[in-house]
């Protein structure tokens, strides 16, 4: 089990060069969770009643265009109820995007919802008018919107930034990147937690003839599986303590969930505590934490172990053995599991060892029969460029904490969003090297630009930060040191802590590609 190192107030401060220490006042400040959980008021399914659904494919309205329309719905999540969902195409999760490197896809998504949305494709090398940046809304037809963002945390917003596209826009994206599990998510402006709780998020599926060539799992044993946690009404609603239920007029959550917002049942690609029928083979399986709080830290049950091949932007060097995977919100891993080491009949169970409530059990998996197996897991998958702390042009320093001053904001520096303000101004084609240090915990997600983790207050990074990256795990009192590499696109993007509620809560900042 892989713990946090620790430093003390004057270590850390050091580190940072000085400065005041803003304790965030989490009655768990130093401990692995990372939210206060909700609490469901109907009764819960047993676990490993229902089958796993694997999200539909999109299929292309003409080559390289797809459409997306953002409606509400009415689904059976937990049996006996029905939940209204706000879903791509209706559905949660959204169809999956199955696309190839450099093949351009064009999506169109309308917006059908009572509320403003802006889609992102997290891990996607876009241009910045495709990127979902956060006053970008689209805004269902014949709706008018009177934009409300920011009050409520000290930010101020130029009239100008905000953007407004009437029924639906098109996102463009190249594809100009390794094959990866990326996912699209809502982006609003301090909406985001609200909207992704209520099933704004799909897989988008990077393929490419590297890939392709390994003989890793394929075809119906390479399964996207998106983890999530959500709470019920009564009624079988989902249950989120926004200020304003109808997400128009008063953003951010209840005091008490400043931290962030935890369920009571774990979903997988929409469904509590499902289980998978599977073959005594091979499987990879794409796992995604789209929690908006919660961290995991997944392990099998009785005993197995994970072969990681692939991190959040596509294949590591080469694989490596995982007895268990930490995963914070936002952040994917793709693993190989065998299972054939357990007798047919068997069943294996996905824990998670950071709860010991109902949260603990995540999916089973039931081995049913043996089969053939033409998978493999060679010893080299790839070969990614690697950068060295030479290759770095500038070090900045970000500082990820609650801040008093700003009406107990979570900000970067000590301010809060300010869109249209940078702090700072990378050029494309170099490297720079980033210290990010924090107060709790925050996964910390930029746009465009991938990375590569150095260093964990100043040791080796653990064995799960391996690869190319777009978030990660910035732990308590923790200094993590980034290499991160701008290639792609110039205009403005952004780093955000991917704990939604301190996103919506302004812990964002742009980021100008110059």
């Amino acid at each position: 089990m892989t713990r946090p190192y620790r430093l003390s107030r004057r270590g850390f401060l050091g580190v940072l060069g000085g400065g005041a220490l803003a304790l965030a006042g989490c009655g768990r400040l130093g401990g692995e969770t990372s939210g206060r959980t909700l609490t469901s008021a109907l009764p819960l399914p047993a676990p490993f009643t229902g089958p796993l659904p694997v999200p539909q494919v999109a299929r292309p309205v003409r080559p390289g265009h797809y459409e997306l329309a953002q409606r509400a719905a009415k689904v059976e999540i937990i049996p006996g109820t029905r939940t209204e969902v706000w879903g791509f195409d209706g559905v949660f999760p959204g169809p999956t995007l199955d696309l190839r490197r450099g093949n351009q896809a064009v999506v169109r998504v309308r917006n059908e919802l009572p509320v403003p949305t802006s889609t992102h494709l997290h891990g996607g090398v876009t241009p910045a008018d495709s990127d979902g940046y956060p006053t970008d809304l689209v805004v269902a037809a014949g709706r008018g919107f009177r934009p409300v963002g920011g009050h409520h945390a000290g930010m101020r917003i130029d009239p100008d930034l905000w953007k407004f596209h009437p029924g639906a826009r098109d996102y463009v994206y190249p594809l100009d990147q390794r094959a990866a599990t990326l996912w699209y998510h809502d982006h609003r402006m301090d909406f985001t937690g609200p909207q992704v709780w209520r099933g704004l998020a799909g897989f988008l599926l990077v393929r490419d003839d590297e890939d392709d060539a390994l003989p890793l799992p394929k075809g119906d044993r390479d399964i996207p599986l998106m983890i999530c946690d959500r709470a019920f009404d009564e009624d079988g609603a989902f249950r989120y303590p926004s200020r304003d239920p109808s997400l128009l007029v008063r953003a951010g959550v209840d005091d008490a969930y400043m931290e962030g917002v935890q369920g009571d049942v774990v979903l997988v690609n929409g469904a509590p505590w499902p289980e998978l029928e599977v073959d005594a083979v091979r499987y990879r399986l794409r796992l995604l934490n789209a929690s908006n709080a919660r961290r995991y830290r997944l392990e099998l049950r009785p005993g197995g172990r994970f072969v990681q091949v692939g991190s959040d932007a596509g294949l590591l060097a080469a694989p490596v053995e995982h007895d268990a995977v930490t995963i914070a919100p936002a952040e994917r891993f793709d693993v190989v599991v065998d299972f054939s080491a357990y007798p047919v009949g068997s069943r294996v169970t996905l824990v998670n060892t950071l709860d010991d409530g109902t949260a603990r059990n995540v999916m089973a998996f039931r081995v049913a029969r043996k089969a053939a197996d033409d998978s493999a897991i060679p010893a080299r998958l790839s070969r990614p460029k690697r950068i060295r702390r030479s290759d770095a042009v500038t070090t900045r320093v970000f500082d990820f904490r609650k801040s008093g001053e700003w009406a107990g904001a979570w900000t970067i520096n000590g301010r809060p969003f300010t869109p249209g303000t940078p702090l700072a101004r990378p050029r494309l084609g170099t490297v720079e090297l980033w210290r990010l240090a924090s107060d709790f915990h925050h996964p910390v997600h930029v746009h465009m630009a991938h990375f590569q983790v150095l260093t964990r207050n100043g040791k080796a990074p653990a064995a799960t930060d391996g690869g190319w990256k777009d978030t990660v795990d910035l732990r308590p009192y923790e200094v993590v040191e980034v290499l991160v590499r701008f290639e792609g696109h110039r205009g403005r993007y952004m780093m955000h802590c991917h704990n939604l509620e301190h996103e919506d809560m302004a812990m964002m900042a742009d980021i100008e590609v110059v």
